[in-house]
């Protein structure tokens, strides 16, 4: 599937400005980035159930952006499990096929396979009330799987479901899409998700697309300010490059940073950093050994502490320290230098 410019407005507001992305058969793609940054616009665009305003959507070479939702064979799986109430499992799941007039004795066959596959097999005469939340969304996966589509479009579809169950339901999903050897496009804003479930991650922001690579890729080496702050690098501290060019300027001190050799004086950089890559211990900063900051929080995560502190200017830093730090204290925080991104003119 190619998506070739896609842009979808409303009014003046563009939700989507010129996506282009190329997905090959079989893939797992995750779309990912925050609330409004379009990428439930683009899978309902890919859908079929928002037209678009400019650019196409081709399969297999050919032009599909006009052809209605029905026509397109698409499977769709959403958040909100979309299931019909008053129909058992087994007739929630034949739905698509009866509406293909799939022959009974085949849909039959079809409907459990699917529920095999997401192991409810023995659910099939229960209502949808009558079951969890994390079954219920199985049974929305068996429907869209069952009409044996080229692309199965998911919209955030764990994001009802508890913590437990959106861990098991990632390995099922990942499962199941190996199983059916469809291509799968996933909407989620959690990096986790992507992370784990993901061939390649699309980050989207402001209805663009930032990067797009293998989790391990923009897990190292996101591009963007906007890419690191969706891959962990919660801390984004405004700086400058010194006039000798050695160290980098922040509120409450300097820092060596070798991502910043080969920047001119002067330069306006955004600083971004992992709250585990920043350590905080007591004292003050002297002679470019950290940043000075005053402790606002923190809280005991197992292994470590892990809290937050603010620069003088206010500016926010997430850190990680051994031993529990007491609020209003001052902390030297530590970034690790070699895992310390810095982007230019703060990267937007």
């Amino acid at each position: 599937m190619e998506l070739a410019g896609l842009e979808r407005a409303f009014g003046a507001y563009r939700a989507l400005d010129g996506l282009d992305l190329t997905v090959e058969r079989g893939e797992f793609i995750a779309l990912l980035g925050p609330s409004g940054c379009g990428k439930s616009t683009a899978l309902n665009c890919i859908a079929g159930l928002l037209p678009l305003t400019g650019g196409a959507i081709l399969l297999d070479g050919k032009p599909i952006h006009e052809l209605a939702p029905e026509e397109r064979g698409f499977g769709m799986v959403f958040q909100s499990y979309a299931l019909f109430p008053h129909m058992t499992i087994r007739k929630n799941v034949g739905f698509g096929l009866a509406m293909q007039g799939v022959p009974k004795a085949e849909a039959e066959a079809r409907i459990d396979a699917a529920l095999d596959l997401v192991r409810l097999k023995s659910q099939g005469d229960k209502l949808p009330g009558q079951l969890s939340g994390g079954q219920q969304q199985r049974v929305a996966i068996a429907r869209a799987i069952v009409i044996r589509p080229p692309l199965v479009l998911m919209d955030e579809p764990l994001s009802n479901l508890d913590a437990k169950l959106r861990l098991e339901m990632r390995a099922e999903i990942r499962a199941i899409h190996e199983a059916i050897g469809s291509t799968t496009i996933y909407v989620t804003h959690d990096q986790d998700e992507a992370l784990s479930l993901a061939d390649r991650i699309v980050v989207m922001a402001n209805g663009v697309i930032r990067q797009v690579g293998t989790p391990e890729e923009l897990y190292e080496r996101p591009n963007h300010v906007d890419v690191a702050d969706f891959m962990g690098f919660r801390t984004r501290i405004l700086g400058r490059v010194t006039a000798d060019g050695s160290m980098v300027e922040l509120p409450g001190g300097r820092l060596a940073l070798p991502a910043a050799r080969g920047l001119r004086a002067g330069t306006p950089v955004t600083v971004s950093v992992r709250p585990e890559d920043f350590v905080a211990s007591k004292g003050e900063a002297r002679g470019g050994d950290g940043l000075t900051g005053t402790v606002r929080s923190i809280e005991y995560r197992g292994r470590a502490w892990f809290g937050s502190a603010a620069l003088p200017d206010g500016t926010l830093v997430y850190f990680r320290a051994d031993s529990t730090l007491p609020q209003g204290a001052p902390v030297i925080l530590a970034p690790d230098p070699a895992r310390t991104l810095i982007f230019e003119e703060t990267g937007r």
